[in-house]
């Protein structure tokens, strides 16, 4: 990858919607050349999918909540069992295995307290936890889903 690739891939998480040769235009590319490689980044997997960003409150769950579990169990069932039980949750946003104190960790959004209530109710009933924490987000104080590219 090079600073071309890079910079295409940082003009790309700053606005999709770009048509190829504005893209190529303000990296100094053919339009051919710049769609080429938009194409090769694709192919390789560097460009996931493309999509739309919403505005959370607009759309009524401006709540973000992260939530830590702690488990008990530590087998390839159980993990199976409460991922496939996440992962049907659309409030849940993102779900990581975690290494240190807390097992996993789950973003979720919510219009309410009573919707994250709702959330944890239907949580609680995937599988057995030994500890759920909640954490609601007072301030969004930094947000972007752009990657750092100074490391490819």
């Amino acid at each position: 990858m090079d600073k071309k690739d890079r910079n295409i891939l940082s003009i790309l998480q700053e606005d999709a919607t770009l048509s190829v040769n504005e893209i190529a235009e303000r990296v100094s590319l053919s339009p051919t050349a710049c769609w080429k490689r938009v194409q090769r980044l694709t192919q390789e997997g560097v460009i996931r999918k493309q999509v739309c960003l919403l505005d959370d409150r607009k759309l009524g769950v401006g709540v973000t909540v992260f939530v830590a579990v702690k488990t008990n169990h530590h087998d390839l069932q159980w993990l199976q069992k409460f991922a496939a039980g996440v992962r049907d949750m659309p409030e849940v946003v993102e779900f990581y295995r975690m290494s240190g104190d807390i097992d996993y960790l789950l973003k979720v959004v919510v219009p309410d307290i009573q919707g994250f209530d709702l959330v944890y109710k239907k949580l609680i009933q995937v599988v057995e936890l030994f500890d759920v924490s909640s954490s609601f987000a007072m301030e969004e104080l930094k947000y972007t889903t752009a990657l750092p590219l100074d490391y490819a």
